[in-house]
């Protein structure tokens, strides 16, 4: 049997293997970060009833909203370095359990002080969750895979949004049941299940391929061999030195980019029901339905988006692309007063501004293994959700100063014309590192770079 030969069944029974592995692993990971986005994001179905019932004003809900994300970010780097050290199962078992306690803790709060606080706890408590995710695509598939696998994942929170406003929506129609108002029982019965699929996932979960029974040993020992990205001549890559992963130009860049888009992102889906709402849209469950029009465009962005991906050679060009897309979407937002238009072009915007993260994460994964990649995504992470703190503060101070909702696509469009000017820079820093000789790119890496990447 020739070398060619052992190659190509080798290639086949990875192939097989990262069927198996899709298969098992996406639906639980799907599962976890669908219920961390619907745990999340429903308080901006409870914004116009906080108000009501609490008294808390739109600045001060924007705050609460976003200062999620500071808790979150503070955590990420040390949570995803515990993810590396115990292994992903537990922790993250551990982050769902402790987030779907203080979710459901929600339908306690009294008024702004209690609010913000519950609101930093959550992000507290979940700080680590998506970064460890990403930290287990790297350690299950092989580069050219990971668009599609982070592609899968982030349905997740795409249909969280699609059917999660008008969950919520149908949930806070239980007010007045057993004395609690209508956001309390969306809390509770959100909350809830959380705490059960964190046990779910602490029996359900494998850490690595050779932990299960479900692979044969070649199919295990052919996913691990696969998943680690050539770095031949760049044994920096393999360091136990986290923060050198932290310092590479492109991981900074790639953060600040992941920054400003969530800036758009993260305040239109918080703001999206109250932009609805001042369509004249009275029945909570239609402002639900409607406002799940984000959701169907960021669907349809995670399942087709990277697909194309796979098939473009250029990542910044690809990348520059989308973005751009975004500015187009949210000009187009504001240049039109007819609704139905409105409606559309908010799944536009959820389209290219979800999208295109799968995109973020497969750039990245290329650059980092191991402990690096461990801190590296986390740190990525940490910088986006500073961009989920600012988006929904600045969507808030907005609306406060124009008394429109609608004014965040301001903000969407500022926020993305700014990335798009930062995509150059990113695509000089990843020439400079796969410069032969410049360490951190020989061409053996750029050559692996371009037949294994998902662009």
């Amino acid at each position: 049997m020739n070398a060619t030969t052992v190659d190509e069944g080798m290639g086949v029974i990875h192939r097989l293997a990262t069927r198996k592995a899709m298969v098992r692993l996406i639906p639980l990971m799907c599962a976890i970060y669908f219920l961390s986005f619907i745990d999340r994001t429903n308080v901006a179905l409870a914004k116009t009833a906080l108000a009501a019932d609490l008294g808390i004003s739109a600045a001060a809900y924007g705050l609460g909203a976003g200062i999620f994300f500071i808790g979150y970010a503070l955590l990420e780097v040390p949570s995803n370095l515990a993810t590396h050290r115990v292994g992903p199962r537990r922790w993250i078992a551990r982050i769902a359990v402790s987030w779907g306690v203080l979710s459901t803790a929600m339908m306690f709060v009294q008024g702004e002080w209690s609010f913000y606080i519950l609101r930093v706890l959550l992000g507290v408590a979940e700080a680590g969750l998506f970064p460890a995710l990403m930290y287990m695509v790297t350690l299950w598939f092989a580069p050219k895979d990971r668009a599609v696998a982070v592609g899968w994942i982030y349905t997740a929170p795409s249909v969280a949004l699609i059917i999660g406003n008008p969950l919520g929506a149908a949930l806070m129609q239980l007010g007045g049941v057993g004395g609690l108002h209508g956001w309390q029982w969306m809390f509770l019965l959100e909350g809830v299940p959380t705490i059960v699929a964190g046990i779910v996932i602490y029996f359900k979960l494998p850490d690595r391929p050779t932990s299960v029974r479900w692979l044969t040993a070649q199919e295990a020992q052919a996913l691990e061999t696969h998943a680690v990205v050539n770095v031949h001549g760049h044994a920096e890559r393999f360091s136990t030195d986290w923060l050198a992963a932290i310092k590479r130009r492109t991981t900074i860049l790639i953060s600040l980019i992941y920054f400003l888009n969530q800036v758009a992102f993260v305040g239109l889906y918080f703001f999206t029901p109250a932009i609805v709402g001042q369509m004249h849209v009275t029945s909570p469950l239609l402002v639900g339905l409607l406002s799940s029009s984000v959701g169907f465009g960021f669907l349809v962005g995670v399942l087709a988006l990277p697909r194309i991906h796979r098939r473009v050679s250029n990542d910044c060009a690809f990348l520059g692309s989308l973005t751009a897309g975004l500015v187009v979407s949210g000009c187009a937002f504001i240049a039109t007063g007819n609704q139905t238009v409105q409606i559309i072009l908010l799944g536009a915007t959820g389209f290219f501004a979800g999208g295109i993260l799968p995109s973020y994460w497969a750039v990245a994964m290329k650059r980092l293994q191991g402990v690096q990649a461990a801190a590296g995504l986390a740190f990525i992470n940490t910088v986006g959700l500073l961009g989920g703190f600012a988006g929904p503060y600045l969507f808030g101070l907005t609306e406060t100063l124009s008394k429109r909702s609608d004014s965040g696509f301001n903000v969407i469009v500022a926020a993305s014309v700014i990335g798009l000017c930062l995509v150059p820079l990113l695509a000089r820093a990843i020439r400079a590192e796969e410069r032969p000789g410049a360490g951190h790119g020989a061409a053996a890496h750029l050559k692996t770079s371009k037949a294994d990447s998902p662009g």
